[in-house]
């Protein structure tokens, strides 16, 4: 009997610490309101990022059928999406990638990061984010084959993206809100859970359209290209990484990759 109630009692402390990780991830990385728990943890939620990314491609579908359905066109449509994108992720990654971009046209490689750290949006910074934007728009507006697979594995590299930037470059600054990412992901083993996921997601989703078969290599191929691309692109300007360009490679690899996906 004491050995049944251990055994529930480990296996309820389990389940908890990973509802805990859930709710601490959902919060750090989205705008999406939830009730106060006590117990939240922060310095691991960068492992369940791309499931995150998922979750929130999911709600992006959600909205685009819905507002489908009442035949709003394909532009105004798309443009409703993006905006909703922003909306969920509280802006984070989009200002990550604006304040990158400002740090990025500064010529003095070592006033980058005080540039970067400014809260003030300059010119370049405000380029990059118009760009995102009407990347995103206009790559939607050309997707209309399989639009939901394609959303929602855009949400999911992006953040796969975030990961390798996070185990595979250093880290620049001594303190902020990056710095506790590195804690979670310290090798190229931990890239693979996530990895994992978005194959078993993109194939499941492959076989709802068996048809388009072609589709499950050009979105994987595509979207671990594009990840690795942009994380390795910011680190050999910079020379590492900060909590903005975590921003931007999650920006960046999402817009790419829905602009290549406008060909399939």
């Amino acid at each position: 009997m004491i050995i049944h109630v251990n055994n529930m009692t480990k296996n309820y402390g389990f389940f908890q610490k990973i509802y805990l990780n859930i709710i601490s991830s959902v919060l750090f990385y989205t705008s999406i309101p939830l009730p106060y728990v006590n117990g939240l943890d922060f310095t691991r939620v960068s492992r369940l990022v791309p499931a995150i990314g998922l979750m929130i491609g999911g709600i992006l579908v959600i909205f685009d059928v819905a507002i489908a359905n009442l035949e709003i066109p394909v532009l105004t449509r798309s443009a409703l999406v993006v905006i909703v994108w922003i909306w969920i992720t509280g802006g984070l990654h989009l200002d990550g990638a604006m304040d990158t971009a400002d740090g990025l046209a500064v010529m003095e490689p070592q006033r980058r990061l005080q540039v970067m750290g400014d809260s003030t949006t300059g010119a370049f910074g405000a380029m990059a984010g118009l760009a995102i934007v009407l990347l995103k728009t206009t790559a939607l507006v050309d997707i209309q084959d399989h639009r939901w697979l394609i959303l929602m594995a855009a949400c999911g590299w992006g953040r796969w993206g975030q990961q390798i930037a996070i185990a595979c470059y250093p880290y620049l600054k001594p303190t902020g809100k990056g710095a506790i990412h590195k804690q979670a992901l310290e090798s190229y083993v931990d890239l693979v859970p996530g990895l994992m996921l978005l194959v078993i997601f993109s194939s499941l989703a492959i076989t709802l359209h068996k048809e388009n078969l072609y589709l499950f290599p050009g979105i994987l191929l595509t979207g671990i290209i594009i990840a690795i691309a942009t994380s390795a692109w910011f680190n050999h300007k910079l020379g590492g990484h900060t909590g903005d360009t975590y921003g931007a490679v999650v920006e960046w690899t999402e817009a790419l990759f829905l602009c290549v996906l406008t060909r399939f």
